[in-house]
């Protein structure tokens, strides 16, 4: 069976809608709230309230298609399986099924639905933790052995590849926290040879590429106490496979490039470098193909290249491709901005919110000028080389980390002049950086699970009072364009047409106070969208809302559609102080408060 993702997507969402799932939107890339990621890194973000007891507005089963970025990923590019924009397609159950349901659905929809020959499929199952007292998932194995699957496909695991939890295998877990085992299922790709320098024989989590995994069920049974592991008095199921993943699984091809939401993208860099997708131009055009889609996804979602945060990634990813493009087209440097439009924008049109018409203009634009300014970057970066007449791996990590050359690039052209770099040293200057990288923005790419701490829930009902005040005071035009809760303050976006000056803030933070001081109760139903929406509910324009939501009411004041927490009554919030306003754009200002 041959699929294109938009049948795979409805293949999904029919299997799921049939035994009675409810879909949850999507939520932008940039998550809202979420202090602790820049991006929506996974399918169950946006779940993590529900899977910890929240009552879902759509109820106990759920289902979604997540578009997801990974910007840790971005050096793994290059290969036939990473990328740093994907698809998480999931399925939840919230205190309802579990193992012999969620199992048995999952192996009908690739068998059946469609059409995976059961002789490539392999499961792997929780083996225990006898340090733990956590025991081997024998639940599962018997499940998948009724199933049908044979003995010699199934494996265990120990809790590094088949237990999950926020905070990763058991030893790690903090108490209050929960977590369980997990069941893989990986498709076998016969035409990859098994490479012995991965181990003597093959096995589902073998490094060789004759694996891939393309589904994960989660059990989340358990609970860390101070004692030990307790049974939770409500399981949930927590599935997530990748949709590019379950697509080259279907194409019985282990490259991901190869399926339909890259090939247009590939063949529009075959095009424009007059070059093959084969060899060593591979790995290039992958990265070409995976860094201007996702920032493509990144663009429609309102990210703009800059020097911080969001704009620094989409700077660095579309920095890279050109780099690539270089690479490609012998040193030329080329406005690649079309293949956004005729690779990206054409295969997703009309799908995940990617509109080719509305979009098309805003993407190819801003790309342009980001390439353009590079281009010249290069330009200069090559005036800098002819200028060195010794070279080291130091100077050629500055040319990296100033210009964007890569190793290779410095490498070729300082060969040319007859000199050779000492590769040892770039490599420890740059794993230098990347470790101060990585430690300067711990807990920024953790994944994403939002700080529920006693002072972000009080924060985040302020946000609410907060949009609701700026509305009375600037007018109804007033527009939520994001914003950004740590425990020390809120950051609160939004689009005016009238500049705020400073009496207004003022009288924006005397509304707000008057509102806790009069001890307002906190509230939330789940109604009908309509009926949300005619009762005066805010939302946040970027966000897609199913057809029951969750609306938090304080007292009579502020009405808005939101997933919680929040605390009951405002007087627990305290004093708030609006201490910072500036514009970010045109009638954009961001405002803070603690």
């Amino acid at each position: 069976m041959t699929l294109t993702h938009v049948q795979l997507r409805k293949k999904f969402a029919d299997f799921w809608e049939k035994n009675q799932h409810k879909e949850v939107p999507p939520i932008p890339l940039v998550p809202q709230n979420d202090p602790t990621t820049l991006f929506t890194g996974s399918g169950m973000q946006q779940l993590v309230p529900y899977l910890l007891g929240e009552i879902h507005p759509l109820g106990t089963r759920v289902y979604n298609i997540q578009p997801c970025f990974r910007s840790q990923d971005i050096e793994e590019v290059g290969d036939n399986r990473h990328t740093t924009f994907f698809e998480m397609m999931g399925n939840w159950s919230l205190g309802d099924y579990f193992k012999k349901e969620q199992l048995g659905w999952f192996w009908s929809f690739l068998t059946k639905e469609i059409g995976l020959p059961k002789n490539n499929l392999y499961v792997t199952v929780f083996a225990g933790d006898k340090k733990n007292n956590l025991p081997e998932d024998t639940e599962s194995m018997k499940i998948w052995a009724e199933i049908g699957v044979p003995e010699n496909h199934i494996f265990k695991y120990g809790p590094e590849k088949n237990w999950w939890s926020r905070a990763g295998v058991p030893d790690n877990m903090p108490p209050g926290e929960p977590g369980g085992p997990d069941s893989e299922v990986f498709y076998e790709f016969d035409r990859v040879p098994h490479d012995k320098k991965f181990g003597e024989t093959c096995h589902p989590n073998c490094d060789c590429g004759r694996f891939m995994e393309i589904g994960n069920s989660v059990f989340m049974e358990y609970k860390k106490t101070e004692k030990g592991f307790e049974e939770l008095p409500k399981k949930n199921v927590d599935f997530g496979g990748g949709l590019e993943r379950i697509l080259a699984a279907v194409n019985d091809d282990p490259d991901i490039f190869m399926t339909d939401v890259f090939s247009a993208t590939i063949s529009q860099i075959e095009g424009l470098t007059g070059r093959k997708y084969e060899n060593d131009n591979q790995s290039k055009m992958r990265i070409i193909a995976d860094h201007l889609k996702g920032a493509t996804f990144l663009i429609s979602g309102g990210v703009r290249p800059g020097n911080k945060e969001h704009g620094y990634v989409l700077r660095r990813l579309l920095r890279r491709s050109a780099i690539k493009m270089y690479q490609l087209t012998d040193g030329k440097t080329s406005d690649f901005s079309s293949i956004a439009d005729s690779g990206v924008l054409s295969s997703y049109d009309n799908v995940q919110g990617m509109s080719r018409e509305n979009l098309k203009e805003t993407v190819v634009s801003i790309i342009a000028e980001e390439i353009k300014k590079f281009n010249l970057s290069v330009a200069r970066g090559l005036k800098e080389i002819r200028k060195i007449d010794s070279v080291d791996g130091k100077i050629a990590f500055d040319l990296y980390q100033n210009f964007g050359f890569p190793y290779e690039l410095t490498h070729e052209l300082f060969q040319e002049k007859g000199q050779e770099i000492d590769h040892k040293q770039f490599v420890s200057e740059f794993n230098k950086h990347k470790e101060l990288s990585r430690t300067s923005s711990a807990g920024k790419f953790k994944g994403g699970l939002a700080d529920h701490s006693a002072q972000t829930i009080k924060y985040h009902t302020a946000t609410h009072l907060l949009h609701q005040a700026l509305y009375d005071v600037l007018g109804s035009d007033v527009r939520q364009e994001g914003s950004n809760i740590t425990a020390d303050r809120l950051r609160f976006d939004f689009y005016s047409p009238r500049k705020p000056d400073d009496i207004d803030i003022k009288n924006v933070e005397a509304v707000m106070n008057e509102k806790i001081k009069d001890s307002l109760p906190v509230i939330f139903k789940i109604i009908p969208k309509e009926e949300a929406l005619k009762v005066g509910a805010k939302s946040f324009f970027r966000e897609k809302y199913p057809d029951m939501v969750k609306v938090y009411f304080v007292g009579e004041y502020s009405k808005e559609f939101c997933g919680g927490p929040h605390v009951s009554n405002t007087k627990e919030i305290g004093q708030i102080t609006l201490y910072k306003l500036e514009k970010i754009g045109s009638n954009l200002y961001r405002v803070y408060a603690k």
